[in-house]
């Protein structure tokens, strides 16, 4: 495959996660920005949770302030979540938590490349509440779910 061919795919691919993001957008009812498209594409296409600093790396020509508040205003929105790492470097993943503003899922974390992965699933929020009224007993509610599987990711494990 030819380089310009490439490109050519690269491009299209970059035109659909910026329409897949402003769509995104626009049901969220939230201003549309060139900053927030930006923002939430490179979130779709990232298929892990970036730290501000690999977003701006992503993102080379948007100032700091602007991605911080373009980050804010997703996780506000509801179509990206933060998650707080044990190094104290907040993370950012694309994807609301299925209607809520609550984020009810784990992750994983590469304890060498230092990586975050959502570790996604529709029954897992309901799963946790059970074990938590198991555990606790009844009349016991919890507003937020944080854990973390802390392991080698596929590609630091080989």
């Amino acid at each position: 495959m030819s380089s310009r061919t490439r490109h050519a795919i690269d491009a299209a691919g970059q035109d659909a996660r910026a329409a897949l993001a402003e769509a995104q957008l626009r049901a969220a009812s939230v201003r549309i920005t060139s900053a927030r498209v930006k923002v939430l594409a490179a979130l779709l296409d990232a298929g892990r949770a970036c730290s501000h600093q690999d977003m701006q790396d992503a993102l080379a020509g948007m100032d700091r302030v602007t991605l911080y508040r373009a980050l804010d205003c997703l996780t506000d929105a509801g179509l990206a979540h933060k998650i707080a790492g044990d190094d104290r470097v907040f993370r950012y993943s694309a994807g609301a938590d299925h209607g809520s503003t609550h984020h009810q899922h784990g992750h994983f974390k590469c304890t060498r490349c230092a990586r975050v992965f959502c570790l996604d699933s529709i029954a897992e929020a309901e799963l946790l509440e059970k074990a938590l009224q198991d555990s606790l007993g009844k009349g016991f509610r919890s507003h937020d779910i944080e854990f973390t599987v802390k392991g080698w990711c596929a590609d630091c494990a080989q």
